[in-house]
């Protein structure tokens, strides 16, 4: 599998091996229930859900998602997203579960998430603008402006695109090549340097990357080799 479901639970510092001290975020991973499989031999997709649903709250599901869940023998749960899978997951079906083990050889992950929503925001704050003047004696309900956004006479219109203030935040954020630091398969947490985007309680997809290691191996003028599929050839 490619990747999985988390939630964000926070930043904390872990010092490494070698005694530096580095910033992770904590995610809780896992463990993802196999709801749907569609395609075979691999070549297709494999629906996975995350967070189940209490007793009391199962009333909220709707019927036919309520049937989808039973079809799988589920329980149900809020999150339900699709990952594409790989020839290592021909036998994988419905009712399977997948955890934190599929990051045992990966060294680098995708993290993509909702960032936070900062509602309506002027040029400043959004697109990192230094104000259209200076803050002086004289200057008058124009520190926080955009400037001039004005054409001459033909075109005569402002042009599209234009950076203006407007709605901040709350999209889709992807970060890339995010190192693992530490795994606790048996509390579902993971630890990657560096911020992931989003809040705190924030939903994650945490998705295996191997752009880094391919940029060294093609610095090195080596062949970069997935350990994951290197295992499977051997028999791992």
């Amino acid at each position: 599998m490619i990747g999985l479901i988390g939630r964000k639970l926070g930043m904390t510092h872990v010092f490494t091996e070698n005694g530096n001290q580095a910033p992770v975020t904590v995610v809780e991973v896992g463990p993802c229930p196999v709801v749907q499989v569609t395609g075979e031999n691999g070549k297709g997709k494999a629906q996975l859900a995350f967070d189940p649903i209490t007793k009391k709250d199962e009333r909220k599901v709707t019927k036919p998602l309520r049937g989808h869940y039973l079809k799988a023998n589920v329980k149900p749960h809020r999150f339900l997203r699709e990952f594409p899978l790989e020839e290592a997951d021909a036998g994988m079906k419905a009712g399977d579960s997948v955890n934190l083990d599929i990051f045992k050889d990966v060294h680098y992950v995708s993290v993509s998430g909702i960032s936070k929503g900062r509602g309506f925001a002027g040029v400043m704050k959004r697109h990192g603008f230094k104000g259209a003047q200076t803050m002086s004696h004289g200057t008058h309900e124009n520190f926080r402006h955009g400037g001039s956004i004005g054409m001459c006479e033909e075109p005569a219109r402002v042009h599209k695109g234009m950076k203006m203030p407007g709605h901040f935040g709350s999209e889709k954020v992807t970060t890339l090549n995010l190192e693992i630091i530490k795994m606790f398969p048996e509390k579902n947490l993971l630890l990657i340097k560096g911020a992931a985007p989003g809040p705190n309680g924030g939903v994650l997809i945490i998705e295996r990357s191997d752009r880094r290691e391919k940029k060294a191996a093609k610095v090195a003028g080596t062949k970069f080799v997935n350990p994951l599929k290197a295992s499977k050839r051997k028999g791992g």
